[in-house]
């Protein structure tokens, strides 16, 4: 996919949304297609052929759903609610083919998940014991992507012996690895957040306790000074769009167990593969089961993007 086109001119701080003019050069409203993304404040909104448009608040991840009877309506309905006009169209996230290629046994694994933070705990974790860490949700995704049907490869390198560098450090690792292995077509950085105390990301899914996770993609963008240079990422829009189709197929099947997707201004190593996707899964005061509970929509959700249900 080509890098967004306009970004420093029409960039609006919005929560880091990226918006783009409702309107096109001509003045008319861009309905090219019909199938899209719209984002104002904490609204996703998501126009499909058949006249229905899905409208999730990003805080909350709950959907309410419109059915239009034709076009004209669904126009009139995204102007009249959001009248300001700083709502955009943003790119075709949705409809962007994510099925992995690479189906010879031969050619290696087709998911490198990592982390960044692999020192990463939780609040009942046992000191010494990766198993309970961040490192063991990793080693539980890739067992049930592997039951999926996936080839996955775990790296367990610790890279923030010094938090600050991690990503620094962490980078030539990854490198080395995706060089080593040039099938792999998806790569995930799998963390876990940090939250106040009293805040705890956990429902009740199906009768367990679950914890809460979040899609994070990182823009290679300040809104002031605009594109950061010397962090360069040629795959933001593919990166976005498995974020998008991720969140939206949580929001399908397990409605309150994502978060927003959060978008920041920085890299996070995002740019080694079009298909990267960095994930906050719970946070610091989640226990060691509601991780593992989490683990299992999770590979769930990312099966049905990667092999399309």
């Amino acid at each position: 996919m080509k890098n967004l086109d306009l970004r420093e001119k029409y960039y609006y701080n919005l929560k880091n949304a990226l918006i783009y003019p409702l309107k096109n050069s001509d003045g008319m409203l861009n309905l090219a297609s019909m199938q899209r993304v719209f984002i104002k404040d904490s609204v996703l909104i998501l126009v499909k052929g058949d006249n229905k448009i899905s409208v999730m608040n990003s805080e909350t991840s709950e959907f309410e759903y419109y059915i239009f009877n034709d076009e004209d309506s669904i126009v009139k309905y995204v102007t009249t609610t959001f009248a300001n006009g700083q709502i955009l169209i943003t790119f075709s996230l949705v409809n962007e083919d994510l099925i992995l290629n690479n189906e010879d046994e031969t050619q290696g694994p087709q998911i490198l998940i990592y982390h960044t933070h692999a020192s990463e705990d939780f609040v009942d974790s046992v000191p010494g014991d990766p198993s309970t860490t961040i490192v063991g949700a990793g080693d539980r995704l890739t067992e049930l992507l592997e039951e999926y049907g996936f080839r996955v490869l775990h790296d367990t390198g610790v890279y923030d012996q010094e938090r600050d560098n991690a990503y620094e450090k962490a980078l030539p690792a990854v490198e080395q690895i995706l060089k080593e292995n040039p099938g792999i077509e998806v790569v995930i950085d799998l963390h876990r957040d940090e939250m106040a105390n009293d805040r705890r990301l956990v429902m009740d899914l199906q009768g367990r306790p679950t914890a809460r996770f979040m899609f994070f993609n990182g823009l290679s963008y300040l809104r002031r000074q605009g594109e950061i240079s010397y962090l360069e990422n040629p795959y933001i829009l593919d990166n976005l769009a498995f974020s998008f189709q991720a969140q939206v197929l949580a929001n399908e099947y397990y409605p309150g167990l994502t978060r927003k997707i959060y978008l920041k201004a920085y890299r996070y190593n995002m740019h080694l593969c079009p298909k990267s996707m960095l994930i906050e899964l719970g946070a610091q005061n989640n226990t060691v089961e509601e991780i593992m509970n989490a683990c299992d929509p999770l590979a769930h959700v990312l099966a049905m993007v990667l092999k399309k249900r």
